[in-house]
């Protein structure tokens, strides 16, 4: 079966992730979560929430963080919820979190045909995007392209996707002192005792019935190293 790998770049001002999320605490990760992403491709692609979303959840994904961000929280009130036995009502307040000013590249690896479908679908979506909550928009530039390299290769050598002046300064100095930064990545594994378990492998999305299987993830760490840095033109230019 032939394959491809598809390039997500996420840098936006918030982003949420939750995987833990229950009743008045809703929670995020420090890095997109599976079934984050598999969301957002659905919505690129039109599909309804009880649709089949099982080619989406078979690709291959690798993350690497390219700025970590900052976990931040809020506080959410609704008003005039009724109660369970219907006769009243009351205000509930949600303890929300959020990773702010963060930044990720995100590989998916699949069939070459399913892979080139989400790329169509996310150059035309059907549905808004946005990065785990509706209030926060996908940016305009998410589609970074597709490639032949497997999803975990890609992510280790994808140019750096930040283009903060300072911080490509500080990048380039700490590597050409021989002691670059290290970007912590995160790729789909087979079980071992240096993967960690998460419940987020869509299963279903469907209101009511949303479904979610266990999935294996290493965790690893690629120096960035001058060849991953932007040139010192491309930097003039920002």
């Amino acid at each position: 079966m032939n394959t491809a790998t598809l390039l997500l770049g996420l840098d936006a001002p918030l982003q949420s992730w939750g995987v833990q999320s229950r009743f008045e605490r809703r929670d995020t990760g420090t890095e997109p979560s599976k079934s984050g992403i598999v969301g957002l491709l659905a919505a690129a692609l039109g599909v309804p929430r009880d649709g089949d979303i099982r080619h989406l959840a078979a690709f291959g994904m690798a993350v690497r963080c390219d700025r970590e961000g900052q976990v931040e929280r809020d506080y959410h009130t609704t008003q005039n919820v009724p109660t369970t036995d219907g006769k009243s009502s009351r205000t509930i307040v949600s303890e929300r979190h959020y990773l702010a000013d963060a930044c990720f590249l995100v590989a998916l690896e699949g069939s070459a045909e399913h892979i080139e479908q989400a790329a169509e679908g996310l150059a035309k979506p059907v549905f808004p995007l946005f990065l785990g909550r509706k209030a926060f928009a996908a940016p305009p530039d998410l589609f970074l392209g597709l490639t032949d390299l497997p999803a975990t290769e890609a992510i280790r050598k994808h140019p750096w996707l930040e283009r903060r002046a300072q911080a490509v300064r500080k990048a380039r100095h700490d590597a050409e002192s021989g002691k670059p930064q290290m970007l912590r990545i995160s790729c789909d594994s087979e079980p071992s005792p240096s993967a960690h378990l998460r419940h987020d492998h869509p299963v279903s999305f469907a209101w009511g019935n949303r479904q979610f299987a266990p999935r294996y993830v290493r965790t690893d760490f690629v120096p960035l190293t001058l060849d991953l840095l932007p040139s010192l033109k491309e930097q003039a230019c920002t």
